[in-house]
């Protein structure tokens, strides 16, 4: 076993699952990824809140099985009496982190609600429940993919922290490079809260590809090149993937990354083998 590194925090993210059969499968991949003793587990929200029934039982779910978890909550669509009754929800739960996000607007929908940004919803929360909660936040490392501007793109996310953010969570990238310039560009700001680095590991490549492209994440040529050439060799392209992965990974860590949150996918094998490639907890 590679030597145990106590040291990284790792937490990872699911989706809520739309069936019963989805749901009970989810419940053993927790279990299997619990090895790893992760700081928490995070549950997506949909659209507008699409999936805020399913997030909360996912939610109520993994707490019922001991384990620490942070809904995400988006604010687009949102009203602040609807904010404030899914965290009294969370709270009869004692559920005490949140992923707080501003959100995408449903399809076919014209109006944002009452609130406009994530910091507003932020600022709402400490204003009317003070710091009872932990608050997670986003970051895009290659900027958000609707900001023309990185300077305005940064000062959104120094606005989330100084609103009460506790620390943030990236968006997946391949680029290290993009990683560390982002943290020293937010830390010229003024912003001192860890920046934890978002891991996609590749489940389906073609599909990791479909979700860089839409969200102006830049997957490095060489990696394209040597994936497409794979073509159906699946053992080759999990090999490889992992192998890009853990490097990714290693250099984050070599570098002073606070931790590493992983993009799961409701899947358990690829994160728990990377881990147990870093040693970063017992499996």
């Amino acid at each position: 076993m590679t030597e145990n590194k106590p040291g990284v925090p790792v937490s990872f993210e699911f989706f809520p699952p739309n069936t019963p059969v989805g749901a009970e499968k989810l419940k053993g991949v927790v279990e299997e990824l619990a090895a790893v003793q992760p700081e928490f587990f995070s549950v997506t929200y949909g659209a507008g809140g699409a999936t805020r029934d399913k997030t909360l039982a996912t939610v109520a779910t993994i707490a019922a099985m001991g384990h620490e978890a942070a809904p995400h909550l988006s604010c687009i669509g949102s009203t602040r009496a609807g904010i404030s009754e899914i965290l009294d929800t969370y709270r009869a739960q004692d559920i005490r982190r949140l992923v707080a996000l501003r959100g995408d607007l449903p399809s076919g929908t014209a109006t944002a609600g009452e609130f406009r940004y994530a910091a507003e919803l932020i600022a709402f929360i400490r204003e009317t429940q003070g710091s009872d909660w932990r608050i997670e936040v986003a970051a895009y490392p290659e900027y958000h993919p609707q900001q023309r501007y990185a300077k305005r793109d940064l000062q959104h996310f120094a606005d989330k922290v100084k609103a009460g953010a506790d620390a943030a969570i990236t968006q997946f990238f391949f680029n290290p490079e993009a990683y560390f310039h982002f943290v020293d560009e937010v830390r010229a700001l003024g912003v001192e809260v860890p920046i934890v680095p978002g891991i996609m590991p590749f489940h389906n490549y073609a599909r990791i590809a479909q979700f860089a492209a839409r969200d102006g994440i830049d997957i490095p040529r060489w990696v394209a090149l040597k994936m497409e050439g794979f073509m159906d060799d699946t053992a080759s392209i999990r090999a490889f993937g992992l192998d890009v992965v853990t490097r990714l990974c290693e250099r984050l860590i070599d570098g002073g990354a606070p931790g590493l949150h992983f993009y799961t996918l409701n899947q358990s094998a690829l994160a728990l083998e990377i881990c147990r490639r870093l040693g970063t907890r017992p499996v």
